[in-house]
């Protein structure tokens, strides 16, 4: 099996091997930070006696889960919550749940947008840096805007652990028992792995990558042409 490094370097250099680490850790960051932002609006205090309102990758992911970055390209963040604070259990654990997933979308329409607009800045004359500083800054936040698309898409997969299966817990207490017995969840996390190790998930990146070019064009398309309004 060919280190992730070696295989991001081999096809697309120094700049896809940097923007993939810290869009991975930046993404995951974020993740955890909804996860906690919403469970506090909820009422849960543990995120915030816990110290993880906080953007520093050692307290969201711990070392183990950063070793197993650098070494597998396999990363995850955990965010403290105790729904039993909850004022509203049910709704309350759907939301927390989706939030997320809902940041690595807002993410991905932020970076995408702003990839279109540091493309569009670049062909109308607006500003001009070197033509490879051009590419890579675009590489950049089209790699960021991606890779959100799937962490959101991955994460609301109906899987346990992932958010998914807590959205859908938060809805039905049936749902609830079902993902909550330890062979679900352990098969679940097998499924996980199988997903993440195996191209099942191909179609996801395919269907993500499809839409972070439409988005692009379609911000691009919202932009003035060279030279109007000055």
């Amino acid at each position: 099996m060919t280190w992730w490094v070696h295989s991001a370097y081999e096809s697309g250099g120094t700049v896809l091997v940097f923007s993939w680490a810290f869009w991975v850790i930046f993404s995951i960051c974020l993740h955890a930070l909804a996860h906690g932002w919403a469970a506090i609006a909820n009422g849960d205090d543990p995120p915030r006696r816990a110290g993880h309102k906080t953007i520093d990758p050692l307290v969201h992911m711990g070392w183990m889960s950063l070793l197993f970055f650098a070494v597998a390209g396999i990363a995850w963040g955990l965010m403290p919550t105790d729904r039993s604070r909850y004022r509203n259990r049910r709704l309350g654990r759907g939301a927390g749940a989706a939030a997320g997933p809902a940041m690595n979308l807002a993410l991905a329409a932020v970076t995408l947008a702003l990839a279109a607009g540091w493309a569009w800045a670049c062909e109308t004359g607006r500003i001009a840096p070197a033509a490879q500083t051009a590419e890579n800054v675009e590489r950049f936040l089209f790699i960021g805007g991606f890779l959100n698309l799937v962490l959101c898409a991955f994460n609301m997969l109906p899987v346990p652990p992932l958010d998914g299966s807590e959205v859908l817990s938060g809805l039905s207490p049936a749902l609830d028992r079902f993902f909550s017995t330890p062979a679900v969840r352990m098969y679940g996390l097998l499924v996980v792995l199988f997903i993440f190790w195996s191209s099942v998930d191909a179609p996801l990146q395919r269907g993500a990558a499809r839409a972070a070019v439409h988005y692009v064009d379609l911000v691009g398309s919202l932009l003035p042409a060279a030279g109007a309004g000055g």
